[in-house]
Parts: structure tokens; C-alpha cells; sequence
């Protein structure tokens, strides 16, 4: 590694340039030698974690690179500034470099009960270990309901992430009980390492639960429990961008709230109504979400429902009837297309009852359940206003759908507290059904009102809902990817054959 220095007088730093060369590094390629690639990583004083700066050229078939990229970063005299060089063989079939990811799976026995008139709702948070005696969150666990003795779903997490690059770094882990309000009560603790976690590749690991005050109070104080690790593997981990290189499409589907609850339409005070100055909420969220995913499906046609209305006209109540009146082809041409049917189905049909999701969500779960290659991935807007009306059905649903290349984001719109749709969300608490869990995570929940400017800006509103509705949908596909072992397929060609058009619900 090579360093050359230019000062600028302008900025309080030098110019570096860095220059990267390897020699002796491990084959392992089989039928030819190495594909080798540098990434860089820069370290933040702040946080203390590492973000990748830049990345070499790939040099084919070597193990004693030269590379040409030069890094050009700020040096400054008067500060340390730490930086990490992590050395990849590229595969050359895909160009897809991967870093590592640890799934795990652990279970608990006999847990301080903490809970009233139950037992506990445990769940883990794991903490890596920083030079400064700090500790970082890296991760929590779901909680399991009235258990002292849960087993979690198996779960990931990137390596760099759990222990910075040092294998024998300080992983602490919090047993706690799951409180509603968020006063969770701490169970207890234990210690370990990526090294000693890997070692379950091969054997059980069992942790003594300690918490530190009740050992310090009772003499016979053994331990709050114990946990279990079942299993630990550390597999490549593919990222969502490269998955959307190589083809896969997000196929976007809208289901909008046409019950009487939104009030009458032609009134100001109705969340549907339409002002010739500015868009409803509705028409935010659904803009706002829409613009940005329309850019990851290359047919644009999106298809569009509403529920809880009476049509014309018979006057028939309908839980998924399509915006644009067209049974045979509810796609719409464009998120502009959506809100030109939606604007229309409000002057035709009348806002009625009851708020019924499950009937949407079945929909497209039955679309997504005929695509399982990882081609395709479905993401279903809800917006509403209040409350849901078939709970049970609907949770029965999510249960259904998690287990397929599928996500719903539901927006809430006006004053309603929304407790329901929070009990969808299973962030804190996987959703359930009969005794069954939801495989993954894959409802996110916000209400509207959070991410409205207090100036009026309709564009700045848009722009937070968007960012947050949309930061769980990256993880959430890569969730069912790795259950399902799919890997992206390579990208395709500069001038490739028109893909066939996706199963639309």
C-alpha cells in the first residue's frame, strides 16, 4: 500500500491517495486462481462503527493484485483515523461480492417469571463490545408470549455487525420481559463472543442467565435461567440490490378505505375529499409510497382496490372491488393512472362498511403464492382510517402471506388511536393465529399524522412517509430470500430479452 499527499489550502486536511496491492493471498477458486476485490472501511469517532468508504476494481484469475482505483480521502495530523482494508474473491459468474451473516437460533429454560397474572414475554437484545467500554445494540429478538421456556425463530445478523472484525470481542445479551407500555423488566445476562457462538456449529452452548442484583441480595441466588444455543451458521449474505440486479421485480398493489367513517367526500371535512389546492391524505400516502416503488417494476401497472363501499348499482357492499371498474384487469398505468381510478371510484361509488382487510390481503397472497423462485416480490399498500372490523381473519392472513414473497404497509389516516393496527405491526410481538406465528415480519404500520410538516409542505410529508414506510422492505425480502436458500440470479445482459409480465392479483 502506497500513500501520496497533496495539501489544499482551502480545507483544514490533506489529500491521500491510496493505492492497493495484495500478494500471497488464499486460492479459492477451484478451477483458476482467485477474483480478488478490496473494500475499504472508515471508522466513525462517534459511534465507533465501520462504513464502507469505497471498493477496488475486481482482477481476474491472481493472487497478487495490483489494483488501479486509488482511494482519495482526508487526512488529518491531529486525529487517529482507523481504517480497515477487507480482501474479497469475487465471483466472477455473478459479480456479486458477499460479506458474512450469522443466523442463529436459541431457546430459553425456566426464566424468572415477572408477569402478574401470567408468566414472562422474554426477548433478547444483543450488544457488541466497543474499544471505549461502551456497548452498541446490534440486535433484538421477537418476543414469545406467557413463557418462561420460549424458543425464538431462527434470526440473522451480519458479522461485522456482531463483532466488528474481532472474533474474540465482547457480546453481551439482555434477557428481558416484554412490558405493552415499554417499562420491559430485566430478567438477566450473559456474556460470550462470535468465536464461542461459532463453536455451536457443532454442539449445543448453554448460558447461565445472571442478574446481578439478585445475586448480590440472596445467597442461594443461582441463576434467572438458562439459554440454549440450538444452532449458529454463517452463510454469504446477498444484499437487496443484488436482487434487484438480477431481475427481481416488486410488483405493487393498492387497497384504499372507502367506509363512511372517512366522511362524505364532497365535504372539506372528509378525509377523501377533493380540494382543487391540495391532495387528501389519502392521495399523499398512496402518491408518496407509489413513486418510489413504481422504479422498481418495469411494467408500471399497478393493480388498485378499494373496500367497504356500496356499488352502483345494486348497491352490492365489496371488500376488494377494483378502482378503475374493470373485474378482468384491475391494473392501473402509473401511480398517476391509480389516483385518476381512485379519484373516479369516489364519484361513483358510496362509502359504506364494515373495514374488512382480510379479503385484499387473501388477494394478493394468491398472486405471490404462484411466483416462489424470488423473481418477483409483492408489496401491498393499505390506507385506512380506523378501526378493523375482522381482526381475526385478518391476523389468520398475515399468518398465511408470511410465509411467502410478500409485505404490507398500512397507513393510518386521520385522529384514530390505530391500538389494532399497532397489534399488525409485529416489530415487538409476531403476529399469531390459532396457535401459529407469522414465519416473518412482514406488516409495517404508521400513522400519517406522525410525518405531516407543520408548515404545510405536502412534499416534505410525502418524502418522511415514504422513508420510513418503506426502510422494512429491503429486510423483509431478504428475510423470505434467505428462508427459501434463493440466491440472485446474475445481472442480465446490457440488451436483454423482454422478461414475461408478472401474476398480478
Amino acid at each position: 500500500m502506497s500513500l501520496s499527499g497533496a495539501s489544499e489550502r482551502s480545507v483544514p486536511a490533506t489529500k491521500i491517495e491510496i493505492t492497493v496491492s495484495c500478494r500471497n493471498l488464499l486460492d479459492l477458486d477451484t478451477f483458476s486462481k482467485s477474483d480478488p476485490m478490496v473494500v475499504l472501511y472508515t471508522q466513525s469517532r462517534a459511534s465507533q462503527e465501520w462504513r464502507e468508504f469505497g471498493r477496488t476494481e475486481v482482477i481476474d484469475n491472481t493472487l497478487n493484485p495490483d489494483f488501479v482505483r486509488k482511494f482519495v480521502l482526508d487526512y488529518f495530523f491531529e486525529e487517529k483515523q482507523n481504517l480497515r482494508f477487507d480482501v474479497y474473491n469475487v465471483d466472477s459468474r455473478t459479480n456479486i461480492s458477499k460479506p458474512d451473516i450469522a443466523t442463529m437460533q436459541l431457546c430459553a429454560n425456566k426464566l424468572d417469571k415477572k408477569d402478574f397474572f401470567g408468566k414472562s414475554d422474554p426477548f433478547l437484545v444483543f450488544y457488541r463490545s466497543n474499544e471505549d467500554g461502551t456497548f452498541t445494540i446490534c440486535h433484538k429478538t421477537e418476543v414469545v408470549k406467557n413463557t418462561l421456556n420460549p424458543v425464538w425463530q431462527p434470526f440473522s445478523i451480519p458479522v461485522r455487525v456482531l463483532c466488528n472484525g474481532d472474533y474474540d470481542r465482547t457480546v453481551k445479551i439482555d434477557v428481558y420481559d416484554w412490558d405493552r407500555d415499554g417499562s420491559h423488566d430485566f430478567i438477566g445476562e450473559f456474556t460470550t463472543s462470535y468465536r464461542e457462538l461459532s463453536k455451536a456449529q457443532n454442539q449445543f452452548t448453554v448460558y447461565e442467565v445472571l442478574n446481578p442484583r439478585k445475586k448480590c441480595k440472596k445467597k442461594k441466588y443461582v441463576n434467572s435461567g438458562t439459554v440454549t444455543l440450538l444452532s449458529f451458521s454463517v452463510d454469504s449474505e446477498f444484499t437487496f440490490v443484488d436482487y434487484i440486479k438480477g431481475g427481481t421485480q416488486l410488483n405493487f398493489t393498492v387497497a384504499i378505505d372507502f367506509t363512511a367513517s372517512n366522511g362524505n367526500p364532497l365535504q372539506p371535512t372528509s378525509l377523501h375529499y377533493m380540494s382543487p389546492y391540495q391532495l387528501s391524505a389519502y392521495a399523499m400516502a398512496l402518491k408518496a409510497v407509489g413513486e418510489i416503488i413504481q422504479d422498481y417494476d418495469s411494467d408500471k401497472l399497478f393493480p388498485a382496490y378499494g373496500f367497504g363501499a356500496k356499488l352502483p348499482p345494486e348497491g352490492r357492499i365489496s371488500h376488494q372491488f377494483p378502482l378503475n371498474n374493470n373485474d378482468e384487469d384491475p391494473n392501473c398505468v402509473g401511480i398517476e393512472g391509480v389516483l385518476e381510478s381512485y379519484f373516479q371510484s369516489l364519484r361513483t361509488v358510496q362509502l359504506y362498511g364494515p373495514t374488512y382487510f382480510a379479503p385484499v390481503i387473501n388477494l394478493v397472497a394468491r398472486a405471490a403464492a404462484k411466483i416462489s423462485d424470488g423473481s418477483q416480490y409483492y408489496v401491498l399498500l393499505i390506507i385506512t382510517d380506523g378501526v378493523i372490523s375482522d381482526m381475526t381473519q385478518t391476523k389468520e392472513a398475515i399468518v398465511s402471506a408470511s410465509s411467502l414473497p410478500m409485505s404490507i404497509i398500512i397507513v393510518g389516516v386521520g385522529p384514530a388511536m390505530f391500538e389494532a393496527m399497532e397489534e399488525l405491526d409485529g416489530d415487538d410481538v409476531r403476529v399469531s393465529s390459532r396457535g401459529r406465528y407469522a414465519e416473518r415480519d412482514i406488516v409495517q404500520f404508521v400513522p400519517f399524522r406522525d410525518y405531516v410538516d407543520r408548515s404545510g409542505n405536502q412534499v416534505l410529508s410525502m418524502a418522511r412517509l415514504a422513508k420510513d414506510v418503506l426502510a422494512e422492505i429491503p429486510e423483509q425480502l431478504l428475510s423470505y430470500m434467505r428462508t427459501r436458500d434463493i440466491q440472485p440470479r446474475p445481472p442480465p445482459p446490457a440488451n436483454p430479452r423482454p422478461t414475461p409480465a408478472p401474476e398480478h392479483p
